[in-house]
């Protein structure tokens, strides 16, 4: 080793010798994120289950077609209301008591204009299967009166129809029903206008039982049904993400918990204002840190 080298290390042994050691502090705390949801957090997560709860009642008043807050006929009659004129198709059968087509009846509808007092009317009559068909209708209530001349006498059957609208990307809405015609036996029991013996024109006029509940389209009914199961699916769903979200201290899952929650809609919307709430304070949720020892 050379000779400068050695006189080099000797001195720097002498400096560490000589010098004490110096420490400093800038009183740092290292921290890590609480793993844990704050506590605002989990109230904010137990709203959500509560407003789940809501949505699956809602889905299963939907479910339930002949209970509850809302009828698949009050659903269909909302969405008639602002459905396009002309948009509606309104098809069946009218056969008897046995079954059998019934020929050449006359089928006439007649509804009240929306920007009038009027009442328009359309007649078609049935084909040798008993069928009928009219396109072009405006979606929403009307009244079905059905002819059939028989025995000298010429009945008429009449009922409250509910057209359905269009569905999702459907450019029309589809109606179906068929009808079956009161034998003549039945029509003879009715009372004749102005209490006379015999009457040439016998009537059966059934619209004032159905006033709150007119006939529909079967399959309309059975959509009705499926939303309310897909109502409930979603609100499950929601509920699995809030206790996902309390076990894992997730804020995002807390998130979309409420974002599902509020397509849950619940009654009077309900869910579809909780989940909004519960949606915009995810975002107040502060994150708290834990000192690291």
């Amino acid at each position: 080793m050379a000779e400068g080298a050695e006189d080099d290390l000797t001195y720097l042994d002498e400096v560490v010798e000589e010098t004490p050691m110096l420490f400093a502090s800038s009183e740092t705390v290292l921290t890590i994120e609480d793993p844990n949801l704050h506590p605002m957090g989990k109230a904010t997560a137990i709203f959500l289950l509560f407003t789940c709860m809501m949505g699956f009642l809602n889905g299963l008043d939907f479910a339930t077609p002949n209970d509850g807050l809302v009828r698949p006929d009050e659903f269909v009659y909302r969405l008639a209301l602002t459905a396009p004129d002309d948009t509606a198709t309104f098809r069946g059968t009218v056969t008897d008591e046995a079954g059998q087509p019934i020929e050449n009846a006359t089928v006439y509808l007649s509804w009240l204009d929306d920007t009038s007092t009027l009442w328009i009317s359309e007649e078609n009559l049935t084909d040798a299967s008993g069928r009928f068909s009219f396109e072009g209708l405006d979606p929403g209530l009307i009244r079905v009166d059905l002819f059939v001349t028989r025995d000298g006498h010429r009945d008429v059957y009449s009922n409250r129809v509910l057209l359905s609208p269009p569905a999702l990307i459907e450019p029309i809405g589809f109606t179906t029903i068929d009808f079956e015609f009161p034998s003549s036996a039945t029509f003879a029991e009715q009372p004749c206008e102005g209490n006379a013996s015999e009457c040439e024109i016998r009537t059966m006029d059934m619209t004032s039982t159905q006033m709150d509940h007119p006939l529909m389209d079967p399959s309309a009914a059975t959509g009705y049904v499926l939303v309310g199961f897909g109502f409930m699916g979603v609100a499950l769903i929601a509920a699995g993400f809030a206790l996902w979200a309390l076990k894992s201290g997730s804020v995002v899952l807390l998130r979309t918990s409420s974002v599902l929650a509020f397509f849950t809609m619940g009654h009077y919307y309900t869910a579809c204002i909780f989940g909004l709430l519960a949606f915009v304070l995810t975002f107040a949720i502060p994150r708290r840190r834990i000192p690291l020892v």
